[in-house]
């Protein structure tokens, strides 16, 4: 569907934030829906994978494998909270994002480029790995911050936005999964990797077309000065060159992967500080309660992501290893099972937004923590019901059925988690902070899939299932705990 050019003189196309409007919503979300699912499609089809490729192209033992995993898509979740700074302070979230873009690009073609290389190119993988991870830490972040500046803090809409958002990331997601899934496993690693870095290239394209739909949002700062020279470099392109040292130092983080908890653990500590420094001096008590719930949020989301990341390790491995993978007849790639939990969102998540804007409009929608109460139990209950189904298969493989409906419990979880937790940080934060606080919240998923690396090396060895029965009962009892306080809770914080 085309749309037409804003005009200040037809109301009856103009979003309460301003701007075109397109199925009910601001015409922008649709540019950041196909931005997002293409780089999205880039992102997953390479996770699913690079837990494979550890092992069977460069040669790493489980152990190793995981904890490489578990560093690379923690310090893929690290890097927004500087890229959510650097453009809230300098070149704001429109420029972020392209430049995002450009270094994903480059990051995926290099890795298809390097796919079937010899063991001796493993250092071009790394940096493969870092222009990825810095690519998505200018774009992750403030791509989310341009769908939130798309409406107003009061507007209903928000929530619904932000799950089309969803859809648009897990469409990507899904078709990621099962395209450079197979291709990769199927006919050759270079096969998988190049899909991906074909889709980045579409994604950059989209909104490089289309962020005139966005109104002039995401720009820079006031009083940013991006045309000021030093050295003879403006301030502009500095913020630019800053992004290339920051590859090279993930480059040599990423191979020292201990080194990655100690800079999540600082990393941590000083936002948080400022965060709560910048609430408790400078902040009226409304926004002051604001902040104080959205870290909250985000804290409970550091449990969730530990368990809900095994998907690309741990359960990855097992579905490989343990699973009849057969459909229809025909044993699928196990890298293909990884698009589940994006289907399900698909189908899902239409209904979910439906439920909570009419909940809403009853005025009966739960609180922000009972639904992240509910996304914990959901989650264990999936883990529990793929332990019940090894268990009875007595030693055989474990049946197809169990893994499905482990994503589908997975996939009830996240959408009671992710697109609200999104919604909320970009509801709670001051103007002034919201690159910062979105930044936080990926800060958390990071720590979220750092310890989820540490988890999937405790089940390597024969011990997957017992270490999904545990996950599995501790996401049930912290689930019904965050519902049973959560009266309590909105109660306290009325006020944000």
């Amino acid at each position: 569907m085309t749309v037409a050019a804003p005009s200040a003189t037809d109301p009856g196309t103009i979003s309460a934030a301003g701007g075109p409007m397109l199925l009910g919503h601001p015409a922008g979300l649709f540019v950041l829906f196909f931005t997002e699912m293409w780089e999205r499609f880039s992102y997953y089809g390479m996770r699913a994978l690079l837990i494979f490729y550890l092992i069977g192209h460069w040669g790493f033992g489980e152990d190793r494998a995981y904890v490489v995993y578990g560093s690379y898509t923690a310090l893929v979740f690290l890097a927004p909270a500087i890229g959510g700074y650097l453009a809230d302070r300098y070149i704001g979230a429109s420029r972020a994002v392209a430049y995002g873009g450009v270094l994903l690009a480059c990051g995926h073609i290099l890795l298809a480029i390097e796919g079937e290389g010899a063991q001796g190119g493993i250092g071009w993988f790394w940096a493969a790995l870092a222009l990825i991870v810095t690519g998505t830490g200018f774009l992750k972040a403030n791509i989310s911050v341009l769908v939130g500046d798309l409406y107003d803090r009061a507007d209903v809409r928000r929530d619904p936005g932000f799950t089309i958002f969803y859809i648009g990331i897990n469409s990507g997601a899904a078709l990621g999964a099962i395209v450079a899934g197979y291709l990769g496993q199927a006919i050759g690693w270079r096969w998988g990797f190049g899909a991906a870095g074909v889709a980045m290239l579409a994604g950059l394209a989209v909104f490089l077309w289309g962020r005139r739909w966005l109104m002039g949002r995401g720009g820079p700062p006031a009083g940013a000065r991006l045309g000021e020279r030093r050295w003879g470099i403006t301030r502009e392109y500095r913020v630019y060159l800053a992004g290339l040292v920051g590859v090279a130092g993930v480059w040599w983080l990423i191979q020292y992967q201990q080194l990655v908890g100690l800079a999540l653990g600082a990393g941590g500590a000083i936002v948080v500080g400022y965060i709560l420094f910048t609430a408790v001096v400078r902040l009226p008590r409304a926004e002051r309660n604001g902040i104080f719930l959205a870290l909250v949020l985000i804290l409970l989301s550091i449990l969730f992501w530990a368990f809900y990341e095994q998907a690309g390790s741990s359960l990855n491995v097992y579905t490989e290893r343990h699973v009849d993978r057969r459909l229809f007849g025909i044993a699928m790639p196990a890298a293909v099972f990884q698009s589940l939990t994006a289907i399900h969102i698909i189908i899902f998540g239409p209904v979910m937004a439906w439920l909570w804007l009419r909940l809403a409009r009853l005025g009966r929608e739960p609180a922000v923590l009972t639904k992240f109460g509910l996304g914990l139990a959901l989650l264990g209950l999936g883990f529990l019901i793929l332990v019940a189904g090894a268990r009875g298969a007595g030693g055989a493989p474990t049946p197809l059925i169990f893994i499905v409906l482990l994503y589908l419990f997975h996939t009830l979880g996240e959408l009671c988690l992710s697109p609200i937790g999104l919604a909320a940080m970009t509801r709670l934060a001051p103007p002034q902070m919201a690159g910062l606080l979105m930044g936080t919240w990926f800060l958390a998923t990071a720590a979220g899939n750092f310890t989820a690396g540490l988890i999937a090396r405790a089940s390597a060895g024969g011990t997957a299932v017992e270490t999904f029965a545990t996950v599995g009962w501790t996401a049930v009892i912290a689930g019904a705990a965050v519902v049973a306080i959560s009266v309590v809770a909105r109660r306290s914080l009325r006020g944000a």
